[in-house]
């Protein structure tokens, strides 16, 4: 059995690691709440522009916008990864570049070419280490996404795709469920699909300006860009539910090792004091 003082000293070890955990899990639930909160003011924007989108396809079918043709053959495939930038949210970056990595091992197997774009360090990193061919990438975007910092590594994406290079184009991110779960996805991005757009319930006539083509494809690309905002706001508010949740089974976890060290040093500190009053007791009989 350890000595009382080895136990004290890992009773205090323990303390300070579960102030941190604590002190984190609060910070975590503070920014939880505002990611969510501009997740979800995101959304209307999102769906307002889904809905423009799907009349916008309806309404002038003699122009098909490039992200609106479906390639007959695919041989290059380019997937955009979201990840956090920190760690200690628990499986949240594992799951989804797990998947990921199962959808590049199909695609490979299948004779695809794999172009990638990744949004966060966590899987930026990764894709590194895999040999990935890494297009673009994006790091330290912090608590708040920036639609001006995700354009320029999208575009490379984006630009491929028009000019031929790519032929279908993927999303893989952590969707917010609520605060307990949290989902990988993987979805396609290009080409859009009637399925993935939405049918309009009825059609709306446009006056162009100043020209159809140059307004339907600024604004396919705002929609494509409003998808992947959207996407970067969903796993950030994972992450920091993630976050929460981990660092409060750290600290459940902490609390339960310092109840049995406690229990451990009052068992050694027991058996200090009744040797010494044996010890006493026995030198006073020899006396």
């Amino acid at each position: 059995m350890a000595g009382s003082k080895e136990i004290r000293t890992k009773i205090k070890s323990v303390e300070n690691t579960r102030k941190i955990t604590k002190a984190m899990e609060m910070v975590a639930a503070s920014k939880m709440r505002k990611a969510q909160d501009r997740m979800r003011a995101a959304r209307p924007y999102a769906e307002k522009i889904r809905n423009v989108a799907a009349h916008f396809s309806y309404a002038r079918p003699e122009y098909k916008h490039p992200f609106l043709i479906r390639r007959e053959q695919v041989r290059n495939v380019g997937v955009i990864v979201v990840t956090s930038d920190k760690g200690l949210c628990g499986g949240l970056n594992t799951n989804v570049l797990r998947l990921t990595l199962n959808h590049m091992k199909t695609w490979e197997s299948e004779g695809k070419g794999i172009s990638v774009t990744a949004i966060g360090n966590k899987g930026f990193g990764f894709m590194n280490r895999m040999g990935a061919k890494l297009e673009s990438h994006v790091t330290g975007l912090g608590d708040t996404p920036h639609m001006d910092r995700l354009i320029g590594p999208v575009k490379i994406l984006l630009d491929a795709y028009i000019a031929g290079e790519l032929d279908q184009l993927y999303i893989c991110y952590t969707k917010f469920i609520n605060t307990m779960k949290q989902e990988p996805v993987c979805e396609q991005l290009l080409p859009l699909t009637g399925e993935q757009i939405g049918a309009p319930e009825g059609y709306w006539d446009y006056l162009y300006e100043p020209e159809p083509v140059s307004v339907v494809n600024e604004l396919m690309t705002r929609y494509i860009e409003s998808l992947i905002f959207h996407a970067v706001a969903e796993n950030m508010a994972s992450e920091q539910s993630a976050r929460m949740v981990a660092m409060k089974s750290a600290s459940d976890n902490a609390k339960n090792v310092i109840d049995e060290l406690k229990l451990v040093y009052n068992k050694a500190r027991q058996a200090a004091i009744t040797k010494e009053i044996s010890e006493i007791v026995g030198g006073a009989a020899a006396v």
